[in-house]
């Protein structure tokens, strides 16, 4: 139960920030205590509001796999590919295809988002060395 509570409280954080911070629009992390004009501060504020939200899901899942646990190294590796496969996609169809947005914009900005590719195959590519060294192992044990 308390693997889906962690959970939940992540979920719950980042559909309230995604929702009524970024699509609505309707006030941010730190409006309450400063103007809301300051835009740059509102996006530091949520921006670290959606990082704790990342911990507890993390958290929650962590407490999850403790009651039917996959080896460390495959949900590590799980998770470190499905994030790169999230930056390869979006790097290249974001970026490159529909122009939607570059990782920073400006002077530069093919290079950043080729940094951001490459971040991505590397994610990826670390990713599925855990998890087949740790399938492999698993393996040879049961021989």
């Amino acid at each position: 139960m308390l693997a889906a509570v962690v959970l939940g409280l992540g979920i719950g954080g980042f559909l309230d920030g995604i929702v009524i911070h970024q699509l609505l629009g309707w006030h941010h992390m730190l409006s309450g205590w400063y103007p809301a004009s300051d835009m740059r501060l509102m996006m530091v504020g949520d921006g670290l509001f959606h990082l704790l939200c990342l911990v507890l899901v993390l958290v929650g899942v962590a407490l999850l796999n403790r009651r039917a646990p996959l080896p460390d190294r495959v949900l590590l590796g799980g998770i470190l590919a499905g994030w790169g496969a999230f930056n390869l996609v979006e790097g290249v169809i974001d970026h490159q295809v529909l122009g939607i947005h570059h990782v920073r914009p400006g002077p530069g900005q093919l290079g950043y988002d080729l940094a951001f590719l490459a971040s991505g195959a590397a994610l990826l590519a670390i990713g599925l060395v855990f998890a087949r060294r740790s399938n492999r192992l698993a393996v040879g044990r049961d021989s």
